[in-house]
């Protein structure tokens, strides 16, 4: 038991620690829009102040709430450890890379931040330690609709882009191609890193959502 969860903590913070770099990679792309959850955030800001970050954190904790209780289990570390560890990658990546001064080269950190985002997501969430809030969101979908991970992810993202542009967030081309591209990438991410950690661990057994 002790290799698996090696393991799976291995590949929890490898997949968080690519989400970190590819929000960077977005952060330095952003001309071209923000993704579906900060077009909520900074719509709530624009009408009740406070600050986006703390939105994020309240839309987190309500998510995570609304989650639990959906799934009938208490959140895991792997939970909160996402909240934390995101932000911090987040922070050391987007003081590591240059930023781009070029559109071109903003368009490529944006596509390939958007590609990471999503793989991360499947590799993290492989390790089966505690998705984060917006992720456990779509796993309650998945498991109270028997829907797939690409049609639960896509409508959660085109309801809360929305939702947020109602309220007066920005919308870009940028916040359309995460509204479609995130799903799909998952999907594909999960099942590979799924069987990749099978392999890892041998014949200890992990369970799966």
């Amino acid at each position: 038991m002790k290799k698996a969860n090696r393991w799976r903590w291995l590949f929890f913070f490898t997949g968080i620690m690519v989400i970190g770099l590819g929000i960077a990679l977005t952060v330095k792309g952003q001309r071209f829009g923000v993704g579906s959850w900060d077009v909520l955030h900074i719509g709530l800001f624009n009408h009740f102040g406070m600050s986006i970050g703390a939105w994020s954190d309240i839309a987190g904790i309500i998510i995570i709430t609304i989650s639990s209780i959906g799934l009938r289990q208490l959140p895991k570390i792997g939970t909160f450890m996402n909240m934390i560890f995101v932000g911090l990658f987040l922070d050391f990546f987007n003081w590591l890379l240059p930023d781009a001064h070029h559109i071109s080269l903003q368009f490529m950190d944006f596509l390939l931040g958007v590609i990471l985002i999503a793989v991360g997501g499947g590799i993290y969430i492989s390790a089966n330690l505690g998705a984060g809030p917006r992720d456990s969101l779509m796993l309650l979908a998945v498991e109270k609709f028997h829907c797939s991970i690409t049609l639960a992810r896509t409508i959660m993202e085109i309801v809360v882009a929305f939702a947020g542009y109602l309220l007066g967030g920005p919308v870009g081309i940028g916040t359309i191609i995460m509204v479609f591209a995130l799903g799909p990438i998952v999907q594909l991410s999960l099942g590979i890193c799924r069987k990749l950690l099978m392999k890892c661990i041998g014949d200890e057994q992990v369970v799966f959502f």
